[in-house]
């Protein structure tokens, strides 16, 4: 348990540096650009790893409807998840962004209630309430980030809910995890290049913005995910582990805080409060499904 922990905790304190990383990475580098060049390193890497872990002849042995299944795993839950993730992130402050991202838990409760009939109970509703609460205090009055305040939130939002959808259909499958990811993050990569022709031109990648490109895309994306993975797997008391995730948005405003200069608002403790206090309600035990 301590081993599985020590790796949640890595995770939690390298996902928490994703949104000021993603702020200041964007600064330079068209967004569509980005994401290609993260998700290809991420593919990469993970290549690599299957390569020694002797799985990658695995992937011959598939049908092409399990491929294609990984793949719209990887449009669906990464690719359309991290694109409106960083617009969001692009339209508000870090802090704010990264706070409504951890919708996500919330969200597949949702839809594990419609695809995977899992009960709805009581204490489920009240969360959501809760969570929504956090959602109108967070949206109402002060100041966002420099764009639009409305469709940055609205984007947050739709993450949250292809990043929980995804994560319901990728339990319902039940495939090799380390092969999964490596095909979504292919996908990602590909689904982002193909959008960068329609959008902004890329730009030469320079100096830190090289060291940030990397640190996205090869230890946020590829090793903490698989670190994630398997602190999960590894584990006797999964929602202990998976608790800790909500440590990450608490992180993420006091590095976006001291990096960014970020300013500290009420508001933003209170929908902190709101929406992760709301999402660990839903964890807490419930008696009678409604």
């Amino acid at each position: 348990m301590k081993r599985e922990t020590s790796m949640a905790l890595i995770t939690v304190m390298m996902w928490s540096t994703l949104a000021p990383a993603v702020k200041l990475t964007t600064e330079n580098i068209p967004t569509m650009q980005m994401l290609c060049i993260t998700s290809g390193l991420a593919f990469l890497f993970l290549l690599f790893y299957n390569g020694i872990r002797n799985k990658l002849s695995l992937i011959k042995k598939m049908s092409p409807q399990t491929i294609l299944k990984m793949a719209g795993l990887g449009f669906l839950g990464l690719f359309l998840y991290s694109a409106l993730y960083y617009y969001g992130i692009d339209q508000l402050t870090s802090s704010e962004a990264c706070i409504l991202n951890y919708l996500w838990p919330l969200m597949t409760v949702i839809f594990s209630g419609i695809l995977l009939h899992e009960p709805m109970t009581a204490k489920k509703i009240v969360s959501m309430l809760l969570s929504f609460l956090g959602i109108v205090i967070l949206s109402l009055g002060g100041e966002h980030g420099s764009g639009n305040a409305a469709l940055g939130i609205l984007a947050c939002i739709l993450a949250a809910a292809c990043y929980g959808l995804f994560s319901v259909l990728n339990k319902k499958e039940g495939m090799d995890q380390g092969l999964t990811m490596m095909v979504i993050w292919l996908t990602t990569s590909l689904c982002a290049a193909l959008c960068s022709l329609f959008g902004k031109p890329w730009v030469p990648v320079h100096g830190l913005s090289w060291a940030g490109l990397i640190w996205i895309g090869v230890f946020l994306n590829a090793v903490a995910y698989l670190l994630w993975a398997l602190a999960i797997n590894g584990t006797d008391s999964t929602a202990a582990i998976a608790n800790l995730a909500y440590l990450v948005p608490l992180l993420s405003m006091i590095l976006s805080i001291l990096f960014l200069h970020e300013p500290l608002k009420l508001q933003l403790i209170l929908a902190l409060v709101l929406i992760v206090g709301g999402i660990l309600l839903q964890n807490l035990p419930s008696k009678k499904p409604i």
